[in-house]
């Protein structure tokens, strides 16, 4: 069991929602990072979703890239990305960490020789957004082998026919993406996403947390309470890029998780 399984358990057996929180590791530099990273917990985070830098973000809206750009000048790479991992880990060994990014870096480093370093860093799950289903031999099935959890995104146009292929080999819990499009663009609608995360548990016993389009305590707690949890990204990192303080930021993110633990 991972400490995403553990953590979801834990949570079914409370009947808790997750919080999920999104920062891009490094951004603005290690050490602001670094610190951020350490408040989650204690700021009601249930899970971790620390972002790789990559130059060709595909998936993400200006907000992400820009905090990668930043994270990137400031020197910090797959490498450092783990040891942040890894300094976290000195004071938090429950709190659950899903690296989220592109297969380029992972690739570039060789993936058994990154699987040994994630695991030894702590990272518990991986979310590769550019890696189809069709490619789970590359990294999906030797992940789940060295005890990671692969965690799948599902969208909107994720229809009936290629769901089970997206559920496959998922693990630890289900990503499902409110919206058409990039981070941090629309925002989530409760009405939509209910209907959607009803069709893809129909499928799978593992946990759906809902993504992309979450900016308010509000709408964290309205897309909470038609899922398992709700994930927040862009909203914490435009803080984050506008240089507020690391208080306030958690205070923010704070008041988010509570937003979905309301439910």
């Amino acid at each position: 069991m991972t400490r995403i399984d553990a953590k979801f358990a834990e949570l079914t057996a409370n009947s808790k929602k997750a919080f999920v929180a999104y920062v891009m590791a490094g951004d603005p530099d290690y050490d602001t990072s670094l610190e951020v990273v350490k408040g989650l917990p204690a700021a009601g985070v249930d899970v971790i979703e620390l972002g790789l830098p990559f130059t060709d973000p595909m998936a993400d809206g200006p907000t992400i890239q820009l905090a990668g750009q930043r994270a990137l000048d400031s020197g910090v790479t797959l490498e450092r990305t783990l040891q942040l991992a890894t300094e976290f880990r000195k004071d938090d060994d429950t709190t659950p960490i899903v690296l989220m990014g592109y297969y380029n870096p992972i690739y570039s480093r060789g993936v058994e020789r990154f699987l040994q370093d994630a695991k030894a860093a702590g990272i518990d799950g991986l979310i590769v957004v550019d890696l189809p289903p069709e490619e789970d031999d590359e990294l999906c099935i030797p992940a789940q082998q060295a005890g990671l959890n692969f965690i799948r995104l599902a969208t909107p146009t994720t229809d009936d026919k290629r769901l089970p292929k997206v559920l496959q080999n998922t693990s630890g819990f289900v990503y499902y993406v409110s919206i058409t499009g990039i981070t941090g663009a629309a925002e989530a609608e409760a009405v939509d996403v209910a209907p959607e995360v009803a069709r893809i548990k129909s499928q799978t016993e593992l946990p759906v947390i809902v993504g992309f389009g979450i900016k308010t305590p509000e709408t964290s707690r309205a897309i909470a309470s038609v899922a398992d949890g709700a994930v927040v990204g862009s909203a914490i990192v435009a803080k984050i890029g506008d240089g507020e303080p690391v208080d306030d930021v958690l205070a923010f993110v704070k008041s988010l998780a509570d937003g979905a633990h309301s439910t």
